[in-house]
């Protein structure tokens, strides 16, 4: 007799904020999956939707509660998740029936909500999960969360009090993930934490045993391990403590990938001050010199806060000046936003709006030359590019080693045909604009 397979609930899911909290969804929806529930890409066929909110900015709040009420509009059954849901007495004012709501990175919770919103038994015949778990990303790269919370204590921060302080990953569990996910496909490894350059403080850069020896809890040996299985390893969010001049040689060796994320946030001794962050500019200057000189690929791609309160205009030229040394290969830039609960909001000073837009689009004009300039130099040399996209006609969008995907730009391919995503290709470099590059696959 034809066995009658059940047929189980079917989950949504709407993740929004940083690629932290995209591996958060990551990982409620692989413990769903494993429960045996199915996922939903529309809001039509879903029994319950997950809202994944994002709560740093108040632009980011809005962009939160604007996503749970058109899931609610569009299907009636919402669970709200991520790191708004510490706001959980604001989002059932404005949203009364949504089922349950959760804080970050509470997946038990999350999960049990699904279970009571959505109830079903396991099914030997339906719980199957890929090895590697559910992925919100393409199969060719992913991110490898190693640590919650943050130490810092930033004016203009409130992810600490949203994420708790730093909560290191034991080192062997990352590197049994990385292996899994590597096994599994990908090609890139994108290293992500509040503070990646933290990472083991407060484990005390605890040795755990690997591969028949020991590995400390501490980012230098990490990225060494990681660049060992294979795949292009790039490390975001690092702080650029002393120990960061560790991790250069390895990127000259080919282990990690040439490429640091650095929130630097801003350059003005007394800006710094007021963020409450280290006021060492000169000292970086000299670091970056450093840096090229052992590893002259090295992209260094930063974040700046322009309209602090209390910055002035000799301040804003100070970093446009410091901007002009550093010579960074990427950088975005965002107005300061008085974020409820944040130190900054006391401060006094602040920057008119008008103000604020002025130098954010100084600011923008500066790196876009500095970036152009950049990638003028690259014409003519021939750069390894990982594909993301190819299409029917042949043409493909990819990125080089000095590009994250998602935030940096993109290396845009002609004659590509018989590639695929994934694929780490030659790429000869004919053309570039402000954040693009432009070639052609040649032999290796």
């Amino acid at each position: 007799m034809e066995k009658q397979l059940p047929n189980p609930p079917k989950v949504g899911m709407v993740s929004l904020g940083c690629p932290k909290a995209l591996v958060d969804s990551e990982r409620i929806l692989t413990k769903l999956r494993a429960d045996g529930y199915a996922l939903s890409p529309d809001y039509d066929q879903a029994d319950v939707v997950l809202v994944n909110t994002c709560g740093f900015l108040d632009s980011a709040k809005a962009e939160s509660l604007e996503a749970i009420g058109e899931a609610i509009a569009e299907n009636g059954r919402v669970i709200v998740t991520g790191c708004m849901g510490n706001e959980a007495d604001v989002i059932r004012a404005r949203f009364p029936d949504v089922l349950a709501v959760t804080g970050p990175h509470q997946y038990e919770a999350v999960v049990g909500a699904v279970h009571e919103a959505a109830p079903w038994q396991h099914s030997p015949y339906l719980d199957l999960v890929p090895e590697a778990g559910l992925k919100l990303t393409p199969r060719h790269y992913s991110y490898l969360k190693i640590s919650e919370g943050c130490n810092h204590r930033c004016a203009f921060c409130i992810i600490p009090s949203i994420r708790g302080d730093l909560a290191s990953r034991r080192v062997d569990a990352v590197l049994r993930e990385a292996e899994r996910l590597v096994a599994a496909g990908t090609k890139e490894l994108l290293v992500i934490s509040q503070d990646t350059s933290a990472y083991g403080v407060d484990l005390k850069h605890r040795a755990f045993p690997w591969k028949g020896g020991e590995v400390r809890t501490h980012m230098t040996d990490l990225a060494r391990e990681l660049g060992r299985l294979g795949a292009w390893v790039r490390l975001h969010y690092v702080y650029p403590y002393p120990h960061v001049d560790q991790v250069i040689p390895l990127m000259a060796e080919g282990l990690v990938t040439p490429y640091l994320d650095i929130p630097f946030q801003h350059a003005s001794p007394s800006v710094l001050k007021a963020m409450k962050r280290p006021a060492n500019e000169a000292k970086v200057l000299e670091r970056l010199r450093g840096w090229r000189d052992i590893c002259p690929d090295i992209a260094v791609r930063s974040s700046f806060v322009v309209g602090f309160p209390g910055e002035s205009e000799a301040d804003f030229q100070y970093l446009l000046d410091w901007l002009d040394e550093a010579q960074l290969d990427r950088v975005g830039a965002f107005k300061f936003e008085p974020v409820a609960g944040a130190a900054a909001n006391a401060l006094p000073d602040p920057v008119p709006e008008e103000v604020k837009q002025d130098r954010y689009e100084r600011i923008m004009a500066k790196c876009a030359d500095i970036s152009a300039a950049k990638l003028r130099a690259k014409i003519g040399r021939t750069l390894d590019v990982i594909l993301d996209a190819v299409d029917e006609d042949g043409g493909a969008t990819g990125r080089s080693k000095a590009d994250a995907p998602e935030i940096d730009g993109n290396v845009l391919l002609r004659d590509a045909a018989g590639h695929a995503p994934g694929d780490i290709i030659p790429v000869l470099v004919e053309d570039a604009d402000e954040h693009d590059l432009y070639g052609v696959p040649v032999a290796r």
